[in-house]
């Protein structure tokens, strides 16, 4: 994991905004939306926007370095998307593979780790072993932590996470009593980091779409109408500002 996250921000996280030291954030989550409409708008089939959608992965992957951001997490591919016609999975997760095979290199040589989380149950053998290579070649790494959710369903996660539970109280390693906001924490695929500070949805759609869903509690929420092929450092910098403009309270009052 990342070291020392809020000392990082302060030396790397200074934004067009001038400010300085720990405002954070120091988790972004972003559901990437929108291919398919850049694609239609231009007359090109559905597979040019995810092209292009990765294309703006690599962008903001190194704008978040950039900024200082130590936790980045990418919603790929919902568990839904698997009604989605099959030849277009099947171009997705080409995609990954190249993307995988291609780009992993630079991701090691920039110190950044990757980690992907869902059911890899269902994706296809080949991706599963690019992905358990990816994140052993890329796991002792401390500047970022690159997070994919691929096959993921919010909801999945939170009925494994009880399931899981349920069992230790089974096999008597976890008494009942004992399970509280921390342990349901770490029965998580997101046990290992901080729950976001930033949710960033693009296109504007303003839905969480089975997204992070007890994670996001307290995570500030931005929606921007433009289209993910689109995004970049531009686009970041100004999510991250209107996060910084904002009054944190936690069901506080403000001081």
């Amino acid at each position: 994991m990342p070291a020392e996250p809020a000392q990082r921000l302060t030396d790397q996280g200074a934004l067009a905004s001038g400010k300085t030291g720990p405002a954070g954030p120091v988790h972004v989550a972003i559901i990437m939306d929108g291919n398919g409409r850049w694609a239609k708008a231009r007359g090109l089939p559905r597979t040019a926007g995810h092209k292009r959608g990765a294309d703006a992965v690599k962008r903001v992957i190194k704008s978040a370095g950039n900024l200082g951001i130590s936790y980045l997490t990418l919603f790929g591919f919902s568990s839904e998307n698997w009604q989605r016609p099959e030849s277009e999975v099947k171009d997705l997760f080409g995609l990954l593979r190249y993307y995988l095979e291609n780009e992993l290199a630079e991701l090691h040589s920039n110190g950044i780790r990757l980690s992907v989380i869902g059911d890899r149950e269902r994706l296809p053998p080949d991706t599963v072993a690019l992905i358990e290579g990816a994140e052993a070649r890329t796991a002792a790494n401390t500047r970022m932590t690159l997070t994919i959710a691929l096959s993921y369903g919010s909801r999945q996660e939170i009925v494994a996470g009880a399931r899981k539970l349920a069992r230790d109280c089974i096999e008597g390693t976890l008494k009942p009593e004992d399970i509280d906001e921390a342990a349901f924490g770490k029965s998580l695929f997101t046990a290992d980091m901080p729950d976001p500070d930033l949710l960033i949805r693009t296109s504007g759609e303003q839905r969480i779409s089975n997204f992070l869903l007890w994670q996001l509690a307290y995570t500030e929420l931005v929606f921007t109408d433009t289209l993910w092929p689109d995004f970049g450092a531009a686009e970041l910098e100004a999510a991250i500002a209107t996060f910084r403009s904002r009054d944190r309270r936690y069901g506080a009052v403000s001081s």
